[in-house]
């Protein structure tokens, strides 16, 4: 079990976090009756049986479709993964039931492969068919694809979660500035570390997550799944995940990690870490109205300026004059001095 899915606050998890031996095929009831005290019923479907309670057995319906109708993984045959068991879980104490209550609180959904069975927490109800809800269901069903395909071999941690990211859509490209700052301050995790302990904190997860899908995309991008295709018969044959990655794509893992770093840090560099940056937003919305408020005060003068240089509505010189007030003096015969 491991987290998955994507940038946001939940992610998904996969079975290797979860206590157990290696990776088998399906058991075909790995789910019991009742759990946290309701009889779950389960809905059979061609590729998938999904568990629910009774009250949510429309949206068990509808789970158990969209599994059954799921296109084809990257690099694997399109009769993968079979046999799952899909639990609903209706309430956290379900959840916990199911998985072992091992699982950290940020999770989404948990994927564990040796019991070809996948968890999803019901929240509202209909999240899990909607939104975040259906990228999680694919990225917990390539995990369990995956596994199938390579039987009792194990999958290092970032290329595991990274898979099932690339398979579920890709990451968040916004969060990318994140690892750019952690590898520029040097304290982005090193690939395998990610073997000895899955982050228990959200933001450690966070990380994680987004260094194996940055990772797995950036491993991909050139070979797309033609070159996963090739690489996954080859580790299966080889029975080692280095040698295979070596033969397929020319470099050892360490110096893949030294590549994709240095990719990072050109591909996002300071100034897509500063568009992204909410202190950046920031400093520019003061800018603009402090721009703004000078621009106000310089409209305001000059508007004064050209309002003092009009003529005003009624000038004295077109007022009529009012009577013994300002009249103009009477015209005098200049003989006798007498007005005419």
């Amino acid at each position: 079990m491991g987290a998955g899915g994507a940038s946001k606050p939940d992610f998904a998890v996969d079975a290797q976090a979860v206590p157990g031996g290696r990776a088998a095929d399906p058991v075909p009831s790995p789910v019991p009756a009742v759990l946290d005290g309701v009889a779950y019923r389960a809905v059979p479907g061609r590729r998938a049986t999904v568990h629910s309670a009774p009250a949510d057995s429309l949206v068990a319906v509808r789970v158990r479709d969209l599994l059954d109708a799921q296109p084809s993984l990257p690099g694997l045959p399109d009769t993968l993964p079979k046999g799952v068991h899909a639990v609903l879980a209706h309430t956290p104490e379900a959840f916990d039931e199911m998985t072992g209550g091992v699982v950290p609180e940020w999770r989404a959904g948990v994927a564990i492969p040796m019991l070809g069975l996948l968890v999803m927490p019901m929240g509202e109800g209909v999240r899990v068919v909607d939104g975040e809800g259906l990228r999680t269901l694919r990225h917990e069903w390539a995990h369990l694809g995956l596994q199938q395909h390579l039987g009792d071999l194990r999958a290092p941690r970032w290329f595991n979660e990274g898979y099932a990211q690339w398979a579920s859509g890709g990451f968040e490209t916004s969060e990318a500035w994140r690892l750019r700052v952690l590898i520029a301050a040097g304290r982005a995790p090193a690939m395998d570390s990610l073997e000895l302990r899955w982050p228990a904190g959200r933001e450690e997860a966070r990380t994680a997550y987004l260094l194996a899908a940055t990772a797995v995309t950036y491993l991909l991008e050139g070979s797309g799944d033609a070159g996963l295709a090739v690489f996954l018969d080859r580790w299966k044959v080889e029975r080692s995940f280095e040698p295979a990655f070596r033969e397929t794509f020319g470099l050892t893992t360490s110096q893949f990690e030294e590549d994709w770093r240095l990719h990072v840090r050109k591909r996002y560099g300071w100034l897509f870490v500063l568009s992204h940056s909410a202190v950046f937003w920031l400093f520019l919305a003061l800018v603009l109205l402090f721009m703004m408020h000078g621009r106000q005060g310089r409209d305001r003068e000059k508007l004064a300026r050209l309002r003092a240089k009009e003529l005003p509505d009624a000038p004295a010189f077109w007022r009529e004059p009012e009577a013994g007030v300002g009249a103009p003096p009477e015209p005098r015969d200049p003989r006798d001095g007498l007005p005419v």
